[in-house]
């Protein structure tokens, strides 16, 4: 039947591969997001049931999953943004349920939609947040100047943020995520609504920011996570599916597009999605 094939599917997928585990010795094991049986309930609806992984510092790993998976609540909760109903999320060791203020100084979030006024300029919106955050003068200048370069802001620095493209917008929301210098990025599809163009500067970005951050993002393009990340934590229906490297996600060989459906449930074919037994 088809729910049994995909409960073993999935042990399987879960499984860490040999080479998953000696990948592991090369890395450095301090945890610096974790996800430890997080689950989100509204009613009797569950958008995440018992999600847990952690990510290492210095990796760079990418939260796949189709549509409505359970990817920003389960990353909102990551942020102490969202309340969980069960499970601890924790940011750099800190509970962010209980030690947000201490876990948001090493974190940059950048949500799907970002939070941008569209009457201020970059330069007065990387103020605020700075002033916001609390950084000295000095610092602030340093840091500001710092980020502009770094996502490439300094051609519309001083126009009114809604007057910019989608692409310029998104690299503004990235410069506030890492105004403060955090050693932990976690990004809401952060090439969302990007055309080709403006998704290769964000993938150059995000491989500059690999060398020195611990980054967790989001998306459900395949593209990108060949392009980004070496590892691949997937969930569907709010539950983890997959936890491991990326070249081990393939290894018939077969398309990553043909994998994605198999762990979603869907036909690899034509799209569609399967039934499950729960349904007969």
């Amino acid at each position: 039947m088809v729910n049994e094939q995909s409960n073993s599917d999935e042990a399987v997928a879960t499984s860490p591969s040999p080479s998953a585990a000696t990948a592991s010795f090369d890395r450095d094991e301090t945890p610096m997001i974790e996800a430890d049986r997080l689950s989100k309930f509204y009613g009797i609806f569950a958008a995440s049931r018992d999600v847990s992984f952690k990510v290492f510092r210095g990796e760079v790993v990418a939260f796949l999953g189709p549509n409505g998976a359970g990817k920003s609540t389960t990353m909102k909760m990551l942020t102490g943004y969202l309340s969980a109903s069960e499970g601890k999320a924790r940011i750099a060791g800190y509970d962010m349920a209980t030690e947000r203020i201490e876990g948001s100084r090493k974190l940059g979030y950048l949500p799907e939609t970002g939070p941008l006024y569209p009457d201020m300029t970059p330069f007065s919106l990387l103020d605020f947040f700075a002033e916001a955050r609390g950084l000295k003068k000095n610092t602030k200048t340093e840091r500001i100047e710092k980020v502009v370069e770094l996502c490439s802001l300094s051609s519309v620095i001083y126009k009114p943020i809604g007057k910019l493209s989608k692409g310029y917008r998104q690299r503004v929301g990235m410069a506030q995520a890492l105004l403060h210098e955090p050693e932990v990025l976690i990004l809401d599809e952060p090439t969302s609504g990007l055309d080709p163009n403006q998704i290769h500067g964000v993938r150059e970005t995000m491989l500059r920011l690999g060398r020195e951050k611990t980054i967790l993002l989001s998306t459900h393009i395949l593209q990108e996570v060949e392009a980004m990340a070496s590892r691949v934590i997937m969930i569907n229906e709010g539950r983890k599916v997959y936890d491991g490297l990326l070249a081990d996600m393939d290894p018939k060989g077969i398309g990553l597009d043909y994998v994605f459906a198999n762990l979603t449930g869907h036909d690899p074919k034509t799209g569609m999605q399967l039934k499950n037994n729960q349904d007969d």
